[in-house]
């Protein structure tokens, strides 16, 4: 029986809840939305999966009947497989303010389907499950924001040197998946997991005809994580036009296969570079569409660097999501300097991020970082800029700038 993790975000549900008709909770299939929902709606007075031929049905022939709800919270699961039971529950709703009425899940971004977020405007509160971090699976609280911005770091923090983060990186956070030790058998469970998504789930929210060269994307789409990608050499790698990349890109995006980070866009728009950059929303999923060998990985600098990156990006996203005070970015200018993680604070701090696959750190690692915090950020807010590597030791280079081990994301 799997663990079943207390999840950071079962809080912020629970509160919205108590002030809004209907909270929806979005996040890649299996990630834990149906834990989540049990966790937060203890003895739900009414629980309907429609992944339940039988209930799908119903929901289909009969949306209103469906969405009659009395008393106490309906919870309906994969909601985005009948959108029509949208407009009835915002009839519902609408009748009736009280909180709580409705705790919606789907394993595509709610927000993309034009009839749910068209038809509950200003009813509905939207949250977004991510796969399991490293510090939910070791049942920590996330604390990593408020440290770097604080700079208060422990000097050593050990047992996490880089073979032991990637052997992390490799598991992934999907709970199934991350308790499976043989490589292999975790590997199928991945394969097999995106067969399913294919064939099950995209005909729920796109109308994809080509799934080959579907299943030949998430691969190319797979090597560009934690890169700005390049669609011309896409589109000629699969013969496929812009358009239809950009609707396939899309459609990966909207069901939480990868994800996209926007630039920062808060100085001289001529100097910076425009484009967003690419992450694979699950290392484990990454590695094993990739077929990359641990071992191999490690050594290899490309792989280690791509494979590193896009682990921080999966941690730290998880904590900015939790509070609406954080945003998350990266900048990158037409000189190539480049920060890979830019996190603002609603007074307008800044906390900067580079992110080292290796053990070791010099004050040249921190030449972008000083740059932009010297000529952007000036003396108009606090930056504080960090640079995460696979030590185990904290190390001040200057005023506001600290290596610190990449374990402070699960302390």
């Amino acid at each position: 029986m799997l663990n079943e993790h207390k999840r950071w975000q079962a809080e912020n549900v629970k509160e919205a809840l108590t002030r809004r008709r209907v909270v929806a909770v979005s996040g890649a299939r299996q990630t834990g939305k149906t834990t989540l929902s049990q966790q937060v709606v203890i003895k739900p007075e009414d629980y309907r999966s429609l992944d339940d031929t039988f209930l799908l049905d119903y929901a289909l022939s009969d949306p209103k009947g469906f969405v009659h709800n009395n008393t106490g919270t309906m919870v309906i699961d994969e909601v985005q497989k009948a959108p029509k039971l949208i407009p009835e529950i915002k009839q519902v709703v609408d009748n009736d303010n009280r909180p709580g009425q409705f705790l919606l899940t789907g394993s595509a971004n709610i927000l993309t389907l034009p009839i749910i977020s068209d038809s509950l405007a200003g009813r509905v509160k939207y949250i977004r499950l991510r796969p399991l971090t490293v510090a939910e699976i070791m049942d920590k609280e996330p604390a990593f924001l408020q440290r770097a911005f604080d700079m208060n770091f422990p000097a050593i923090i050990s047992g996490y040197n880089k073979e032991t983060i990637f052997e992390l990186a490799f598991r992934g956070g999907y709970p199934e998946a991350a308790v499976i030790n043989n490589l292999q058998h975790r590997k199928e469970w991945h394969i097999d997991y995106i067969n399913t998504i294919l064939m099950r789930d995209l005909k729920d929210i796109a109308n994809i005809r080509r799934y080959n060269d579907l299943q030949s994307l998430i691969g190319i789409l797979a090597s560009w994580s934690a890169k700005f990608m390049e669609l011309s050499q896409i589109t000629a790698n699969l013969s496929i036009n812009k358009s239809t990349l950009d609707s396939y890109i899309n459609t990966l995006v909207y069901m939480y296969m990868f994800e996209k980070v926007s630039p920062w866009l808060k100085t001289d728009y001529e100097r910076i570079g425009k484009r967003p950059k690419f992450y694979a929303a699950d290392t484990g999923i990454m590695t094993s569409v990739l077929g990359w060998n641990l071992n191999d990985t490690i050594i290899n600098n490309d792989r280690s660097g791509k494979l590193m990156e896009t682990f921080v990006f999966q941690e730290l996203a998880a904590q900015v999501d939790l509070d609406t005070k954080y945003s998350l970015f990266q900048y990158r200018d037409r000189l190539d300097r480049e920060i890979d993680f830019l996190v603002e604070r609603d007074d307008g701090s800044l906390l900067g991020i580079e992110v080292k696959a290796g053990h070791g750190v010099s004050k040249e690692d921190f030449k972008a970082q000083i740059w932009f915090k010297e000529n952007i950020v000036k003396n108009k807010n606090t930056y504080v800029g960090i640079i995460l590597y696979s030590g185990d030791r904290t190390v001040q280079f200057g005023e506001n700038l600290l290596a610190v081990p990449t374990a402070a994301l699960w302390l």
